[in-house]
């Protein structure tokens, strides 16, 4: 009998442990299923034309109507305009962003220090940060770009809203 209740109370014991282990990394697993899922969501928008002042997928985005949309079908309240990006979520260094992160860039003038354009990164391989956004320039839509030359120099701040 004593060793059935030991054992019963290493195995209680072992298993409170683990559930402690797992309850310290679930806003981590949390993390990464919304950011993927979120991003799988956003890549299904790759395509989608570019309209100013949309958020609606039938007719076409502009950049914050883009990443409005996409974390609104996550039920993340996020603003509509790219400024209204600067207030909202976490700020994060960029070296320290991750996958899911809003990046802010100025408007297409990187002279002119005002904010003007969203994006969510889609990836970092290797130091080089990919994003997906809704860009009004060659792609004329949806797209994925490389966060190097002119989108590095409009750069201006990143944040978290998946927390």
């Amino acid at each position: 009998m004593k060793k059935t209740l030991l054992l019963f109370c290493l195995l209680c014991f072992f298993s409170f442990a683990s559930k402690a282990q797992e309850n310290t990394s679930l806003t981590q697993q949390y993390q990464k299923m919304m950011g993927g899922n979120l991003l799988a969501f956003a890549k299904s928008m790759i395509g989608v034309p570019y309209r100013y002042a949309s958020s609606n997928p039938n007719k076409g985005f502009d950049c914050s109507g883009f990443v409005n949309y996409v974390f609104q079908n996550f039920g993340f309240k996020v603003p509509r305009s790219s400024p209204e990006f600067a207030r909202a979520g976490v700020p994060v260094k960029l070296g320290d962003a991750k996958v899911g992160d809003v990046l802010i860039f100025t408007g297409s003038n990187p002279k002119v220090r005002e904010i003007g354009h969203v994006g969510i990164i889609s990836s970092i391989e290797d130091g080089e940060i990919k994003f997906i956004h809704s860009s009004s320039g060659k792609a004329h839509g949806v797209t994925i770009t490389n966060l190097d030359g002119y989108y590095k120099s409009r750069f201006m701040k990143a944040v978290s809203i998946i927390e």
